[in-house]
């Protein structure tokens, strides 16, 4: 590795034919399900009551969920990436309408809720948003990922460009878990929106027991991060790679082995501005599901009024076939998606964040 350089490494990684150096993002929307048949099929729900709105987007996809699932074990896992700010995280009312979903499907008996937040214990964060009251009305478990076993995947840095191991939930990575992201609308101060894929990617892998991130922004700036034990860490902050070329590579790069099987994007009260932890309330009332989840971050994406073509992670996802990224593509069902668009408010640096569309040299 001690000649392994930048050029050597952008050279190596085209995944899927997909360059960081040469990418076309609008050329990647593009470039795939040409049919003429709608590829994917998202649900798109409106209303004042978060469970039922949420129940209601899943409907449509019954029978493929009930047959996909079988015999697997399902996984809920929200994002909670701050344990005391509620509207950084997903709220305990979308969990609840997916298990009077998965209830009125009957599988309902191999469930866990699973997360290992970005900050402090992430059982605490389960107590303060009141998911510790599912337990009373439905057979879940609440597990902290954080004390379960791991695997090691691999990520770069801009410093160096050598691969750099993290280590990842055994859980999100097993083919026996159905894995369901429980994601909340927010913009995003380093890749512009996070969405049901963030979600996953930087939920999977894991801190060590002690670490405490009492700073809340969580961009590239780690040094300013206190731990509350001496040597602990957390694998997730290396996914930022130090720059926005690397954690718009690392996530889609990640993306291949850390995706959800189906996508619940909760709109209900979304965040703008400074997310995903800084941002503010934006009232939007809608919910989106689908088994696709690419496509249901394209839809979220149009939504909040952001020009798909700048969120860099979800372009290298799609230039890698991933899913459906293409609006023409995708058949919404329920609500008219042109009737229900809130342009939200960009973080500060969005504009900077625009460097992965360019070569990194």
């Amino acid at each position: 590795m001690a000649n392994y350089t930048r050029r050597d490494f952008l050279r190596t990684s085209l995944i899927g034919g997909a360059a960081l150096t040469y990418f076309n993002p609008l050329k990647a929307f593009n470039s795939f399900n040409n049919s003429g048949d709608p590829a994917a099929s998202v649900s798109l729900t409106t209303g004042n009551d978060r469970a039922d709105m949420v129940f209601r987007a899943l409907r449509p996809f019954s029978d493929e969920i009930r047959r996909a699932i079988g015999k697997r074990r399902v996984v809920l896992k929200p994002n909670n990436v701050l344990i005391y700010v509620p509207l950084a995280c997903t709220h305990v009312e979308t969990l609840e309408g997916i298990l009077e979903f998965l209830k009125s499907i009957r599988k309902l008996d191999n469930v866990i809720i699973a997360e290992s937040s970005a900050s402090c214990p992430t059982l605490e964060g389960f107590d303060n948003y009141g998911y510790f009251r599912l337990l009373s009305k439905y057979p879940v478990k609440l597990v902290d990922l954080d004390d379960e076993p791991f695997e090691l995947l691999y990520v770069v840095n801009e410093k160096d460009f050598r691969p750099q191991p993290i280590r990842v939930s055994k859980i999100i990575l097993d083919p026996d878990s159905y894995i369901v992201s429980v994601a909340r609308m927010k913009t995003h101060n380093t890749v512009g929106a996070t969405l049901s894929l963030k979600n996953i990617v930087l939920g999977s892998p894991i801190k060590d027991k002690g670490f405490t991130l009492y700073n809340e922004d969580l961009s590239f700036a780690p040094e300013k991060a206190k731990e509350s034990r001496q040597g602990s860490v957390s694998h997730k902050r290396a996914i930022h790679g130090n720059g926005f070329h690397a954690v718009n590579f690392n996530m889609a790069n990640l993306a291949q082995s850390l995706h959800p099987d189906l996508a619940v994007i909760d709109g209900y009260e979304g965040m703008e501005g400074n997310g995903p932890t800084l941002g503010t309330s934006i009232d939007h009332r809608v919910c989106i599901a689908s088994r696709d989840w690419l496509a249901a971050d394209r839809v979220g994406i149009e939504l909040m009024g952001i020009d798909f073509a700048r969120i860099g992670y979800l372009n290298h996802c799609a230039a890698m076939n991933m899913g459906v990224s293409d609006l023409s593509r995708i058949e919404i069902k329920g609500e008219n998606l042109k009737d229900h668009i809130k342009k939200y408010r960009l973080p500060d640096n969005f504009e900077r964040q625009g460097a992965w569309m360019n070569p990194k040299t």
